[in-house]
Formats: C-alpha cells, sequence, structure tokens
C-alpha cells in the first residue's frame, strides 16, 4: 500500500509542473486531470512505480494500464501501427486510446503491460496532461485516480475522497469536459475492435475507418481471463448502492439519476434527484455521470433509480458505464 504518503492538492501552474515531473521521476505517485477522467500517474518504465500505483489504487495486476505519451512519435517509440490504427490517430490528441502490438525494445514495464504483447496508447488533450508529458519526457502509465472498481473521478475533489494519503500530489485543474473514460480500440494484425465504448463516439471512429467496428461484447468477470484493456471488467465504476437501471419509478427510500425533462411517474418522492441533462443532451449527461453517481452515493441511500438513458452517440459509453456499476460486484 501507499498509505502515509501526504496528499497535496496544488493548482497548476510551471512550477507545479516542474515538481510534478520530479515526483514522477523518483517513483511517485502524481494524479492530473485529462480530458476524459483525473489520471493517477507513475513512471511507466519504472516497475517499482508501477508497483505503488497497483498497491495504491487496490487494482489487481492483471489489469493492464494505458501508457500516455506527448505526440505520435512517442507513441511510435512504443507501439507499432498498422493502417487503421493510422486512420484512428487522427483523433489524438483526444479521449481515445489504442491497443497495439508493443515494439521490441519498449520502455514500458511488463507490470503496466500485464505482460502482454500489447500495450495501450493515449495521448490526452488536456493541457495540464500534455505539460505534464512534455516536461516528463516518459510515458505515463495513468488508470483513472480513484479505488479499483469505484466511480472514476471528476475533480480533484473526487480523488482526495478516494486517494488521500496513497498520492503524493493532485494537480488541480477544475472539471474534465468529456466526464468519461476513453473510447478503446484494439488494431492488432487484421481485427479491429471496439473493446470499450468511451469519449469518442463509434460513429466518428467507425467514419474514420470506413466501415462498421467489430464489438467486443463478452464481459470479463473478475474471477476470468486477463483483460487486454482496461474497463473491461463486469463489476466497475461502482457506487456503494444498488444501482437500479432503466426505472420507470421511485421506491421508498431512492435516489433517482434522471435524464430528460420527464421523471419517473408513480411510486415514492425521490430521496435526492439528480439530472444528467433536463435538456436530453448526452454531452452534458456524460460530463455529470461520475460526478452525480457520487453524490447520490454520498447521500447514503441503499438504492439509486437510473433512468432510461438512449443508446446513442455517447449514450453507448454512458450505459457501458452504469450496467457495470450495476453489476454483481465480487464478494471479498
Amino acid at each position: 500500500m501507499n498509505r502515509g504518503v501526504t496528499t497535496e492538492i496544488t493548482k497548476v501552474d510551471a512550477r507545479a509542473i516542474k515538481a510534478a515531473a520530479r515526483i514522477l521521476r523518483d517513483g511517485g505517485l502524481v494524479a492530473f486531470p485529462t480530458e476524459t477522467v483525473y489520471g493517477l500517474g507513475a513512471d511507466a518504465t519504472n516497475g517499482v512505480a508501477v508497483a505503488r500505483l497497483y498497491a495504491a489504487k487496490g487494482r489487481p495486476s492483471f489489469n493492464p494500464l494505458i501508457a500516455h505519451v506527448s505526440d505520435l512519435i512517442a507513441a511510435r517509440h512504443i507501439a507499432r501501427f498498422n493502417d487503421a490504427a493510422n486512420r484512428l490517430a487522427a483523433f489524438w490528441p483526444g479521449p481515445l486510446t489504442l491497443v497495439l502490438p508493443k515494439n521490441p525494445g519498449c520502455p514500458v514495464t511488463e507490470l503496466a503491460t500485464a505482460g502482454l504483447e500489447t500495450i495501450a496508447v493515449r495521448i490526452p488533450a488536456h493541457p495540464v496532461a500534455r505539460d505534464l508529458l512534455a516536461r516528463f519526457g516518459r510515458p505515463i502509465v495513468a488508470p483513472s485516480a480513484n479505488r479499483s472498481g469505484h466511480v472514476s473521478p471528476t475533480d480533484a475533489q473526487h480523488v482526495l475522497a478516494d486517494l488521500d494519503g496513497r498520492v503524493n500530489v493532485v494537480l488541480d485543474g477544475g472539471s474534465t469536459p468529456v466526464g468519461l473514460e476513453s473510447s478503446i480500440v484494439a488494431c492488432i494484425d487484421n481485427s479491429i475492435q471496439l473493446l470499450r465504448p468511451g469519449g469518442l463516439p463509434r460513429a466518428d471512429l467507425e467514419r474514420a475507418l470506413g466501415h462498421a467496428l467489430a464489438v467486443e461484447v463478452a464481459a470479463i468477470n473478475d474471477g476470468g481471463e486477463a483483460p487486454i484493456a482496461p474497463g473491461m471488467l463486469s463489476s466497475h465504476y461502482a457506487p456503494r448502492a444498488h444501482i437500479r437501471l432503466n426505472a420507470d419509478c421511485v421506491r421508498a427510500g431512492e435516489a433517482v439519476l434522471a435524464f430528460g425533462a420527464k421523471y419517473p411517474l408513480g411510486g415514492q418522492e425521490a430521496a435526492m434527484l439528480l439530472n444528467l441533462s433536463e435538456r436530453g443532451d448526452l454531452v452534458e449527461a456524460a460530463a455529470n455521470l461520475f460526478s452525480h453517481l457520487r453524490a447520490l452515493d454520498a447521500s447514503g441511500v441503499a438504492s439509486i433509480a437510473v433512468m432510461p438513458v438512449p443508446f446513442e452517440g455517447l449514450g453507448e459509453a454512458i450505459n457501458d458505464r452504469l450496467a457495470r456499476a450495476a453489476a454483481p460486484r465480487r464478494s471479498s
């Protein structure tokens, strides 16, 4: 565990970026904003630092990490790109992760890739993430900055709630604009698969590729085969409260996560109600998803009733996260 560390939240300036890069070089952990969610960063080339990251999150070591890099040159240094990957790289910097074959001599530690012959790579768009990567000069592995399986963080206080005493510093860049983790596409040989819907809608990816994407639909549970990308465990993004999906009424003592102008009719009065987007905007809903789940969960309710969200556009990723939040959890 990484307990016992004094965690500092700091506003971002050039001095804070320089200090954070020094912490990473010394094997420490730095939480920082990306355009998707806050990431928990460690030096991807330092096995001890990566082990600290797994311990801080309580994350299974068979669950691989995403290597964040500063530009396409750095990405090509650690991974091999086929034609599909080259097409999709046009979305970088942005909320897209590519799972690619590792290059010979890839400096990212085996622990970070879970011993696989592939590596997950992303170039983030957030200015804080980009400044930190440029200053550090090496790949940074950065899963979401929360305890494993918990709701992902979209502001610095969310990070502190989960990881206080487990991370050296949190770079406070305000709320993250996308609010959902990156879309993940595997480009391995001739197989192109959407492994995780996320902040880049599938339609945009398919337009760039010129064909439909195959989807890896098999949920991988905690006791099954090791996933080839993050976010593929069946129970994930989970609050303490039970999640009831596609609710059309409210039960006694429930909180409600609404979407659109129509609230559930009938049943009991909600213990607490938050709306992902009253005007039915899926971009706004994605940005609010994790913060609203955290707020409802913090109210102490035993159950959260979630109204239906359309599956179109970013709705696919929103429904994916909700389904994993509602999935049965492994008993400890």
